[in-house]
């Protein structure tokens, strides 16, 4: 009866450990109520031909988005805002911290969020922490229409406000959704080996960010 009563305890102590991470993260996240940042995106996506692009990204609190870009630039669907509107939600996902982790160089936290609802669109969802700066190091998240996301985030300048500087998302080939206007590589001849990965990488480099001077909803109307 004790040894259960130990294990019982221990497991919440690792839940209030999770749960303490990710307020924290939030807190830092928080700072944040819009921005507007420069991005170049170079993209790495099999059989899709598509050149580097530039676009001005804005967000908005809570969960206003919107990237303008001359040429074409593909992006996961809400792949900016699914993370963060998920975590805000703290009724939606139960926090289990899950292990340790080395990323270049960082012990970090591993911490599972196990959604609430089981219909709704995220199915599962993992995050990276750095936990003497509070900020996310990685994360995988996995939804019904964009398989599996996994993103990795490099800091520079904005680290205070959790804005990173670079990032580096690695999306499920099958699941990916080409928009109209790219072109697909399918004139292949019979010696040319078929591209078989499954993944694909997108580069955004952030620059410029403009934080907390105040965006005009009228921007996100397209």
């Amino acid at each position: 009866m004790i040894r259960l009563l130990l294990l019982f305890l221990s497991f919440s102590l690792v839940a209030q450990d999770a749960n303490k991470t990710v307020v924290q993260v939030l807190a830092r996240m928080n700072k944040v109520r819009d921005y507007r940042v420069e991005a170049q995106i170079k993209s790495d996506i099999p059989l899709i031909k598509i050149m580097p692009a530039k676009a001005t990204i804005y967000f908005k609190q809570p969960e206003k988005f919107r990237m303008i870009t001359k040429g074409i630039a593909i992006l996961p669907k809400k792949g900016f805002t699914d993370l963060a509107a998920l975590l805000r939600n703290k009724s939606a996902y139960n926090a289990l911290f899950t292990g340790f982790e080395v990323i270049d160089g960082v012990k970090t936290e591993s911490i599972t969020l196990l959604p609430t609802d089981d219909s709704g669109e995220i199915v599962l969802a993992k995050i990276w922490v750095d936990p003497t700066l509070d900020l996310i190091l990685k994360s995988q998240i996995t939804s019904r229409s964009n398989g599996t996301v996994l993103s990795t985030y490099v800091y520079g300048s904005e680290k205070a406000y959790g804005l990173p500087s670079e990032l580096n998302i690695t999306v499920d080939v099958k699941k990916f959704k080409i928009p109209k206007g790219v072109v697909v590589d399918i004139n292949r001849t019979a010696v040319t080996p078929v591209n078989t990965r499954k993944t694909g990488l997108i580069r955004l480099t952030l620059t410029n960010y403009v934080i907390n001077k105040g965006i005009e909803d009228k921007i996100f109307k397209e």
